[in-house]
């Protein structure tokens, strides 16, 4: 293995162990420490936009059904996430945010938005389309290991 790659895998380890922990300290300090990074991160795939079944949600973090019964049980317990039947198929239930949750989500959205603009100052478009392809590439290799 050459230089470069061993100085991207510590670069990838070091990204997203500082991530986690940035992302820990910061939800343990504020109005949100009843959360864990879980269930955050749950929060976060359920998103404002469009209210999707627990099957979708788990499906994008990987989880079992019975995983996400459990954190969408913990959520609305916790006031941040609720439960509605489909407005086309009473049968189907959807997840949506809570305003506790829409607050959260926004917030962490605004974290993500601003450690990706510090990611990519001073590069230019060539540039943002090689780290485009690259983080493609990697998402690629992610999805056919899960």
């Amino acid at each position: 293995m050459n230089d470069d790659y061993r100085e991207i895998n510590q670069a990838l380890v070091w990204v997203y162990n500082g991530i986690m922990w940035i992302e820990e300290h910061e939800l343990r300090k504020s109005a949100f420490s009843d959360l864990t990074i879980k269930e955050m991160h749950a929060i976060d795939a359920i998103s404002m936009y469009n209210h999707q079944t627990a099957s979708q949600v788990a499906k994008k973090l990987h989880l079992s059904p019975g995983t996400m019964t459990a954190t969408t049980d913990r959520l609305v317990r916790k006031g941040y996430v609720q439960r509605f039947r489909d407005e086309h198929d009473r049968r189907v239930i959807r997840l949506g945010l809570t305003k506790r949750g829409r607050v959260l989500y926004r917030s962490h959205r605004a974290f993500h938005n601003m450690m990706v603009k510090s990611f990519l100052k001073g590069t230019d478009e060539e540039q943002k389309r090689v780290i485009r392809r690259s983080l493609m590439n990697l998402e690629a290799f992610l999805d056919e290991k899960s």
